[in-house]
């Protein structure tokens, strides 16, 4: 009867922690708290050193539920990725994921010998513990924080933190097998079988994500168990990967980026689901972290733990994100922002765990110091993303209002859906637009009635409607009926005080405004000049002409349709004065080599 009594006090003091923590959410609106650092705070203070006193000290099952959980997010991480991110920013995100990771690694290590007094092989281990980002942290961030980033520096975070978890996992498990086993000479030798971890863990995500995809749209079962069965197969996916000593976390990853892409029954309903299921993994993961943390051990490290995370955050992200993007196309404003959110979470304290379970005896010394370094970085960069977007230039001011759309599932049609609105008050139907044919709705509701709505009658603000589209002309719904903005003065700079076409040449702009335009370039149009600078441009993408700064206003397919003008731009402040200014800094380069030799005075003859 008292393990009974003892099993219904853990239930009991579980759903309160859940519950809580659900409630925390209006918390982290209000002040703009990252949730996740909420999350962990509420785990230390149910843990033994807080007001919960719950004495919670076993390393293994706490690796457990994290890495469980981990698998669920980053399977989620990788179902909502759309493919178009990878074509945006395939080579930014994985370099960042691979170079980056071990970058950040080797800056580290010495910062944390010095100040700790480790050896440089554990020193090394630390430095690959906290140099992964965190994919729960970034997108939760991104995604739900309200932040609206352009679209390549998304991409490049949410690629970055859905795949930097293998480098991570094998430089952290190779350096504690090089302390464990004398006869392992260094880490590299291990190369050769990482490298087979992650091709296999590629390989079988990719087949994962394609019998997930093909079984849901084969096999037909009550609707609420299609979410279930898809979770079940990325679960297979990752542990089977794991007990074939293959990466579980690239695989689950993969099969969540193939399976999400691809056209599945019942897509809607299975998205629902993953959010739900998401946020309980994130809210039990980071509760269990926090309980398995000991706060009164944190003071024999806790300065050097802060300086050590100073050091991650201010230098050696920064260098790693600048050096891995230096081959590409981003702006400084770009690279700063990718450098300043690096957020560390969960993986970090996972990974410190691994020294713990091995027996190493510097692991609670590194498990301490990760902590600090993760809340550090929560507490730091987590709560600072919008000032930072805002202050680099990388927020994307709305162009529609709020649209209220409810996608429904219909059962045995895969290329339609049914979508419910809910018409704004200054959408472009009430002030008139006519309905085009495809898009007249099966269903109006005014007031709680059926109403029948002839052509020749508008739509009211606040009617609900119902209606049948193929997805491809879901974004236009939304145009319809959402809101239209009313530019604030700042979003105004960010946009341009008028719009003109993208094939207004650049003759026509230096006869209207006196620019002083190159001759062999006055035919070129402004498509053209982003073109040139971009390659794929999106909304956002910014040039200086003489005098003016053209902004993508909108584009289609990477090509653009409207620019911007902005008529008397301010002066570009660089977030780093000491590096070259400009889109691309190879160009830059180019330049200043030529100016130098035209420069030099000709050899006497």
């Amino acid at each position: 009867m008292a393990d009974l009594q003892l099993i219904n006090i853990v239930i009991l003091i579980g759903a309160g922690l859940l519950t809580l923590s659900a409630l925390t959410s209006l918390l982290s609106a209000r002040l703009g708290v990252p949730l996740l650092l909420i999350f962990l705070c509420l785990g230390l203070a149910a843990g033994e050193d807080g007001i919960g006193k719950i004495d919670f000290d076993n390393a293994p099952i706490a690796y457990f539920i994290g890495s469980v959980a981990l698998a669920i997010i980053l399977f989620d991480a990788g179902f909502e990725t759309p493919w178009r991110s990878y074509r945006l920013a395939a080579g930014p995100g994985i370099l960042l994921a691979t170079a980056g990771v071990v970058i950040t690694a080797s800056l580290v290590a010495p910062v944390a010998h010095w100040l700790l007094g480790l050896d440089w092989t554990t020193s090394f281990m630390l430095g690959a513990i906290v140099s992964s980002t965190d994919a729960a942290a970034v997108f939760l961030l991104l995604r739900l924080g309200g932040v609206s980033i352009r679209d390549r520096v998304r991409s490049t975070l949410e690629i970055e933190s859905g795949s930097n978890d293998p480098i991570a996992i094998f430089l952290t498990l190779g350096l504690a097998e090089v302390v464990s086993n004398p006869e392992i000479d260094s880490v590299f030798s291990l190369l050769p079988s990482f490298v087979l971890e992650l091709g296999a863990g590629g390989l079988v995500g990719w087949f994962g994500g394609r019998t997930i995809a093909w079984l849901v749209n084969r096999v037909r079962l009550e609707e609420g168990l299609y979410p279930l069965m898809v979770n079940g197969l990325a679960l297979a996916v990752f542990g089977g990967l794991n007990a074939a000593d293959a990466s579980g976390f690239l695989g689950v990853y993969v099969a969540g980026l193939v399976a999400g892409n691809a056209r599945l029954h019942g897509a809607p309903a299975i998205r629902r689901f993953q959010v739900g299921l998401t946020w309980l993994c994130q809210i039990g993961m980071f509760l269990t972290l926090g309980l398995l943390a000991t706060p009164s051990g944190f003071g024999t490290v806790l300065w050097q733990a802060a300086v050590i995370g100073m050091v991650l955050i201010l230098v050696a992200r920064p260098i790693a994100a600048w050096l891995c993007l230096l081959p590409f196309r981003f702006g400084r404003s770009e690279t700063a922002f990718i450098g300043w959110t690096g957020l560390r979470g969960a993986v970090s304290i996972l990974l410190a765990i691994v020294p713990l379970m091995a027996g190493h005896s510097q692991g609670q010394v590194l498990f301490n110091t990760a902590f600090i370094v993760v809340l550090l970085s929560l507490l730091l960069q987590g709560w600072t993303v919008r000032p930072a977007a805002r202050l680099l230039g990388q927020l994307v001011p709305p162009r529609l209002g709020p649209v209220d759309r409810v996608e429904l599932a219909l059962p045995g049609e895969q290329a339609v859906e049914m979508v419910a609105y809910t018409v704004h008050a200054e959408s472009p139907v009430v002030r008139g637009q006519h309905l085009p044919r495809w898009a007249r709705p099966a269903l109006v509701l005014r007031g709680g009635r059926e109403i029948e709505l002839p052509a020749t009658q508008k739509l009211e603000a606040g009617d609900h409607l119902y209606l049948f589209a193929t997805p491809d002309k879901v974004p236009l719904l939304d145009k319809l009926f959402a809101g239209q903005v009313e530019l604030s003065p700042e979003d105004r700079e960010f946009f341009g005080d008028f719009t003109v076409p993208a094939a207004t040449p650049l003759e026509r702009l230096s006869a209207e405004y006196g620019l002083s335009v190159p001759t062999e370039r006055r035919a070129h149009t402004l498509a053209e000049e982003f073109r040139e600078v971009y390659g794929a441009v999106e909304v956002g993408d910014r040039l200086r002409l003489a005098g003016l700064e053209l902004v993508v206003t909108d584009e289609e397919g990477g090509e653009p349709r409207q620019v911007g003008l902005v008529l008397d731009p301010p002066k570009p402040r660089p977030p780093f004065p000491f590096l070259p200014s400009g889109v691309d800094l190879r160009a830059w380069l180019g330049r200043r080599l030529q100016r130098r030799r035209q420069a030099q005075p000709e050899p006497p003859p």
